[in-house]
């Protein structure tokens, strides 16, 4: 139980305020490094959020795994597939669009729109048409680069933050109570206070 006093007393003297008899002065050390790797990855010795990023890293969806977070792995996939389709659309057309102009501008004699390999190039009325589309698809190819980046991190970040948090204490025990109080002062008149208590077990 740990107590914190506040409102001295109201007394006309200048008082210090001193915790009560009940109080427990609580003091945590921060344990070492060294105590917290007690997981190996390839015989190196290291902590759990370390192994899990390690793991997120090396491939998708296992630091989530190492996490038991077995509902999450759908996400991972999901996100990654969605963006990682995305890319594979961009740049399929950009590579069919860059082809078709250079058909286009090393044929000779001059062969018809039309008659240029891929669907889509096929249907386009002009050079200039052409190289708009080139920028377009190779534009969104690029987005969805940073798209796939930004996936990737999110789920790394996840299996570091989940690891961090894996021995939180969340349970039903933890309160605060407001209560009124006595305080012990050095003049004669006790001075009145408020005590908060929380309680952690």
């Amino acid at each position: 139980m740990a107590s914190l006093l506040l409102l001295p007393g109201f007394t006309s003297q200048a008082q210090t305020v001193t915790a009560g008899p009940d109080s427990v002065q609580v003091t945590t050390k921060a344990a070492p490094d060294t105590a917290r790797m007690t997981e190996r990855l390839f015989g190196m010795r290291m902590t759990r959020p370390k192994k899990a990023t390690l793991l997120a890293l090396m491939l998708p969806g296992a630091g989530q795994i190492y996490n038991r977070r077995w509902w999450k792995l759908p996400l991972v996939y999901g996100g990654l597939g969605g963006v990682g389709y995305g890319l594979f659309f961009y740049q399929t057309r950009y590579k069919e669009y860059v082809n078709g102009k250079d058909q286009y501008l090393n044929s000779n004699p001059r062969i018809a729109f039309g008659d240029l390999n891929g669907d889509n190039v096929s249907q386009e009325t002009s050079i200039d048409n052409i190289q708009r589309g080139i920028v377009f698809y190779r534009r969104n190819r690029d987005t969805f680069i940073a798209y796939t980046a930004l996936v990737y991190g999110i789920t790394v970040l996840d299996a570091l933050v989940d690891a961090h948090l894996r021995d939180f204490d969340i349970s039903d025990d933890l309160s605060l109570q407001v209560q009124p109080t006595l305080l012990p002062t050095h003049s004669i008149a006790p001075g009145a206070g408020l005590a908060l208590t929380l309680r952690l077990k």
